[in-house]
This record gives C-alpha cells, structure tokens and sequence, in this order.
C-alpha cells in the first residue's frame, strides 16, 4: 500500500503532514475532510451571487469571469511558493496536457456559469439541489465509461439516492417553486462539473505534471479568458447600487470558495474515486438551502425538505462505506 507522499497532488498541495508512514486509509479521510471544507464553501457561494445580483446588477458571465480572474490572482502567490516537486517518470504529451487543461478550465466555466444562471432563474435553494443532484449521475456514468472505476453497491445506492432525491425535489414542488429554464441551466452546469471532476481524477491517477495548485491556476485562467468575451457582452461593471457590498462579496468568492475551496476540491478528487467525490459535493446543496430560507427569505418546501433529507443519506451511507474500504495504490 502506498502513502500519500505517492499521491502528488495531495503532498504538493497541502505539504507534508505526517511520516512517510502515513496511511492510504489516512489520506481517504484527509481525501473526504477536503471535499467536505469545498463543499460547505461553494453552498455559500450561490447567496453571495444572489445578493450581488440585488445590489450591483452583474450578471452570471460577469461574475463568473471575474470569480476565476480574482481566484487566480490570489493564488499566485501560492503557486510559486510551493514546494519543488519530481517530475512525473512518463510525462503525458504536451498535446494531451493541453487538451486537458483546457477541458478542465472550459468545464470550469460551464459548470459555474450555468450554476449561477439556474440561482437567478430558480432560486438559490432549488437550483444548487438540482445542480448536484444530477453531477452524480453523470460523473458515475463518465468514470464507469472513461476512467474504468466499477461502482460497487455503495456507489450505486447512492447514486440511486441522488435520483431519488432529485426526483422527489423537481416533481413534489407545485408549479411555480422549479422554473424549468432554471433546471436546464443547473442540469447544464451538472455536465460541466462531471467533467472538471473526471479531468482531475484522471490527471491525479496518471500524473501529467500538473500538481493541484498548478491545475488549479492554469484551469482559471482558462475559464477567465473563455468568459471574457460573453462578460464583456454581459457587461463586466456594476450598473449601480452598493458597489462596496458587492466588492467585498466578489473578494469573498475570490478568496474562500474559489483559490481555497478548488484546490481542495482537486487534492481531494485525486485521492477518492470520481463517483464518491461527485456525491460528497452534495454537501453544498445543503449549506446552500440553508442560507437560502435563513437570509434570502426563500421558501423550503416539504419536497425540498424530503430531497435534500435524501441526498445526505446518500452521503452518509457513501462516506461510511467509502472508509471501511482498504485504500488501493495510486499508480503514477
């Protein structure tokens, strides 16, 4: 069994803590405690977007573009700070590590562009469940198609979870409460995020170089200069109201749940399967609905209730299951 020094993403990232007889059962746990941190940070990530969308009239490109410009900006001084690290023994071609920072930053792009339309056009609560409620599914079926990871009964029941909680959420509500433009745009941002977790996954199990930090970096900015263009048709300066308010809430987003929650999120999907990974996300729906009722003065419906009540078992039985197993050797 091999430690987590063998894991580069998580030994370059976070530096070494521990001995090299740290386990690989260890760095499941750390693997889960990095995804539960990014989690918690992206479900606040839609209030803010909510209240800067009242008071600055910044729309989802605009704010996007500048999330990704801000988040790589503050991450700079970090990425040249981070301990050297060995080159991988059989370096991916520059071709192919080019497609795959690109996927990865356009994924990026996609998955929080399309989630911050589905918050404006369905509510905060609505449209980060049905977001991650349907990445599950799609990041199961990539990594059984791609990446060759067989599910297991674990994965599949949670999977079957995320449906049913998906389903009981969009179908339980009265008309009115899911708007149907808001749910292509959260199921649109659903593909975008099963890509970036897949890309990173990959890249975590065959070492191409890219540490998390690196990734990370190269993915915003990718994302930023694909979003330009739309932002600047969008508009890419407030139009009015409390510019103060709205800096200080980009500069959170920027700070904590973007060049923070990211590179946690990628040390974090290089250690657990890709399926695993997708449904501990569904810890941000969750934080999310709560803020939503608590400072947005939206409505939690019973359907909303029973769904989100769904998707948490479906992490507690995945991450219960997850641990019990013996960690199997990351092959560079």
């Amino acid at each position: 069994m091999k430690t987590s020094q063998n894991l580069p993403v998580d030994a370059d990232t976070l530096g070494r803590c521990g001995s090299r007889s740290l386990t690989g059962s260890l760095s499941v746990r750390r693997g889960f405690a990095f995804l539960a941190f990014a989690g918690i940070a992206w479900g606040t990530t839609g209030a803010a977007v909510e209240v800067i969308y009242r008071t600055s009239g910044l729309g989802p490109m605009a704010i996007s573009f500048w999330r990704f410009l801000a988040g790589a900006e503050l991450l700079l001084p970090a990425w040249a700070l981070r301990p050297a690290r060995k080159a991988p023994r059989a370096p991916q071609p520059a071709r192919r590590r080019v497609l795959l920072l690109a996927g990865t930053g356009v994924g990026l792009a996609v998955f929080q562009t399309a989630y911050f339309a589905a918050v404006r056009d369905t509510g905060l609560a609505v449209g980060t469940i049905v977001t991650l409620g349907a990445a599950p599914v799609c990041t199961a079926a990539g990594g059984r198609l791609f990446l060759g990871e067989r599910m297991g009964r674990a994965g599949v029941l949670a999977v079957a979870g995320a449906l049913a909680g998906l389903t009981v959420l969009v179908l339980g509500n009265q008309p009115g409460v899911v708007h149907p433009a808001g749910v292509a745009m959260a199921l649109l941002s659903a593909a975008g995020y099963a890509v970036s977790n897949l890309l990173g996954r990959w890249t975590g199990r065959h070492g191409t170089g890219e540490d998390a930090f690196t990734l990370t970096l190269l993915s915003f900015l990718i994302g930023a200069a694909v979003m330009l263009p739309l932002a600047v048709h969008e508009g890419l300066v407030p139009q009015g109201g409390d510019l103060t308010e709205a800096a200080l809430l980009m500069l959170y987003i920027a700070a904590v749940t973007t060049a923070l929650a990211y590179p946690l999120y990628f040390a974090g999907v290089a250690v657990l399967r890709a399926a695993t990974a997708s449904v501990m996300m569904l810890l941000e729906p969750v934080s999310a609905a709560v803020l939503a009722v608590l400072f947005l003065d939206e409505q939690l419906t019973a359907a909303t209730v029973a769904g989100t009540v769904i998707l948490l078992g479906a992490i507690a039985a995945l991450a219960l299951a997850e641990s019990r197993l013996q960690a199997k050797p990351v092959v560079p």
